[in-house]
């Protein structure tokens, strides 16, 4: 995993004990938005089937148990308990799940070539009304370039010229002065000494706590950096 930290700045009501917003650059928006990158698998994963909300961490744990002879494919449950992300991670990406890239094996179908997968042999749905024709013929992937999938050259989401509002239910928006006075308005703050900056680093734990937090809360900085609901690791 990577070890690189980083660091935002939260707007605490230290009266209410709440976040009111934070402050984040490029790299903690990048950061924030790469969660909804993780498949569901990885997820279920990264916080184990006993800590999940609702059902999920159950069909994850049956899927982990289920014996490979009732399975199409051997490598089925591999790829279901191990997802790869669709597209390639930010840089800064504190969750380092496998992506594709050049090493992976994918193949394609020996007769129309319609069809790709990453599982060798898998029945090509095209051409089955035409005899035993198998998706197996070894195909090289190419990753694209950061500029072809409009990308900036530094990798991540957003653009770094500007400076981010995150609010504690993770919604996130450019920052400007007319809009702070604005959130101040709306959280009825009559004195600004009721208000301190509170400085926060991401790093992995985090990551994990902020995951969790917001399959559950609508108020995930409040829950993850004040009351520490989502602190400690056993908790996770």
């Amino acid at each position: 995993m990577a070890t690189t930290q980083i660091t935002v700045k939260l707007l605490v009501d230290k009266t209410a004990r709440k976040v009111l917003f934070a402050e984040a650059g490029k790299d903690g928006v990048d950061f924030l938005i790469g969660l909804l990158q993780i498949p569901i698998g990885s997820v279920v994963k990264l916080l184990t089937t006993e800590r999940m909300v609702g059902a999920i961490g159950k069909l994850y744990k049956s899927m982990e148990d289920l014996d490979d002879s009732f399975l199409l494919s051997k490598n089925t449950k591999s790829l279901l308990l191990n997802p790869t992300c669709p597209t390639s991670q930010p840089r800064n990406s504190l969750f380092l799940l496998p992506s594709p890239n050049s090493s992976s094996e994918y193949y394609k179908c020996t007769r129309c070539s319609n069809n790709i997968s990453r599982v060798c042999g898998t029945t090509c749905p095209s051409c089955r009304s035409y005899g035993s024709y198998s998706i197996s013929a070894k195909v090289n992937y190419v990753e694209g370039s950061s500029t072809e999938v409009g990308e900036a050259s530094d990798g991540g989401y957003v653009k770094g010229v500007v400076i981010y509002t995150v609010m504690d239910d993770l919604s996130i928006m450019p920052m400007s002065t007319i809009s702070c006075i604005t959130l101040l308005n709306k959280f009825n703050v009559k004195h600004v000494g009721t208000l301190e900056e509170k400085i926060v680093k991401l790093g992995f734990e985090e990551g994990l706590q902020l995951l969790k937090a917001s399959l559950e809360s609508k108020t995930v900085l409040t829950d993850v950096f004040l009351t520490k609901k989502y602190g400690n690791r056993r908790n996770i």
